[in-house]
């Protein structure tokens, strides 16, 4: 940008000249981010298989290290979690459909009774009246053949994603060292032990997320089991574990847990279906509001202020996969500006001694990768950096 005058030119004319190069960098931005704006589904499958891929790689070390090989490791850690996952869907699913279909048998007489309120106050009696006539069946009847055939070939686009995801999980886990070699290639020798602290820590992050998500879903499971049983309402054990199911996924999960014990609870009457309606909204403001900030701000390392912050952040910029992935995305943030000593305002400097024991950390892993290749470096680095940890978490 110039402001270029000639001798003879008026004054308050003001001249704007764009290089090349400006005009080039302009394009490439806009370039990316439609590109990324047209791969967000891509981009939230491979955060699910990062996610999983650090949720089940301890359980399959844990295989290997009681002498099982890899591949029969990762058939037990994978069979185990479909089974567990087809028991669940087993046992909630038949449940909410008989819920679901007596809510739809019970329509009409909902109607009758709404309406019969509705006349006995002179302010509502025409409701009442429109309200007769409104036949429940025609409601199923008008529903649109192209909206339901475009919901279903989008629950078809998010079941093809899920399968990729578990895929994807399952060649990560498989070729866990050639993936690190892969990475450890493109980073910089210096830099190797850093990015083993930080790859370290992302994986206790991704374990304190899943630790957090499995304390929640168990509360609002054991609170939705207490309050149906109360009520006497059926299958109350089944709809209890789809509360907890569902819990974790933010926005929604909280609607797909009280309606089928909403209408589970028709059979006890209205009554006990509104007092059921009430007491898991104020479970879920409870657990939103103060659960969920203290769990995962005490398994993630971030404050409570933090956690609420980071999931209005992420949902409003995501939706709902923004929410799901806003809390160890924002603990991932933390602790790679604390591993990579990055100083923030207000802090002091460096400790000499953490600055001492980085550099024997370095002198290490040069001794041992010397001349390795990029996955025995991966190695060298991923040893010296867990060698490390416990100095570190007693700081």
């Amino acid at each position: 940008m110039s402001d270029a005058r000639s001798p003879n030119s008026d004054p308050r004319t003001l001249r704007i000249e764009l290089s090349p190069s400006s005009i080039l960098l302009g394009v490439l931005v806009v370039a990316v981010v439609w590109l990324l704006g047209r791969l967000v589904p891509v981009l939230v499958t491979i955060a699910c298989a990062l996610m999983l891929a650090g949720t089940l790689a301890p359980m399959v070390r844990w295989l290997e290290e009681r002498r099982l090989r890899r591949g029969l490791a990762l058939a037990v850690v994978f069979v185990g979690a479909i089974v567990l996952f087809a028991l669940v869907l087993l046992v909630t699913a038949p449940s909410i459909w008989r819920a679901a279909m007596k809510f739809v048998a019970d329509l009409p007489r909902f109607r009758d009774e709404l309406a019969a309120a509705l006349a006995s106050h002179s302010r509502t009696s025409g409701l009442a009246q429109s309200l007769r006539r409104l036949e429940p069946n025609r409601l199923v009847e008008g529903v649109d053949l192209g909206a339901a055939l475009a919901v279903g070939a989008s629950l078809a686009e998010v079941i093809g994603y899920g399968v990729t995801a578990l895929f994807l999980t399952l060649y990560l886990l498989a070729d866990r060292e050639r993936m690190q070699g892969l990475l450890y290639a493109l980073v910089p020798r210096r830099f190797h032990v850093s990015t083993a602290r930080v790859l370290l820590s992302l994986e206790a992050i991704v374990g304190g997320y899943i630790r957090g998500q499995v304390i929640t879903s168990v509360l609002i499971t054991v609170f939705t089991f207490i309050l149906l049983t109360v009520f006497r309402v059926p299958d109350a054990l089944a709809l209890a574990a789809f509360a907890g199911l569902t819990d974790v996924i933010p926005f929604v999960g909280g609607i797909l847990a009280t309606a089928p014990a909403a209408l589970a609870g028709l059979s006890r009457g209205t009554g006990v279906t509104i007092a059921i309606l009430v007491l898991m909204v104020a479970y879920q403001e409870f657990e939103s509001r103060l659960l969920i900030p203290r769990i995962y701000g005490r398994t993630l390392k971030l404050p409570s202020a933090g956690v609420l912050v980071a999931l209005l952040v992420g949902g409003r910029l995501g939706g709902v996969f923004g929410a799901l992935f806003a809390l160890p995305i924002a603990a991932g943030i933390v602790s790679i500006v604390k591993e990579l000593r990055v100083e923030l305002p207000g802090e002091a400097g460096p400790d000499p001694a953490q600055r001492e024991a980085d550099a024997r950390a370095e002198r290490t892993y040069a001794r041992r990768a010397g001349g390795a290749s990029p996955t025995e470096a991966a190695k060298a680095a991923l040893d010296v950096a867990e060698r490390d940890r416990p100095r570190r978490r007693r700081r």
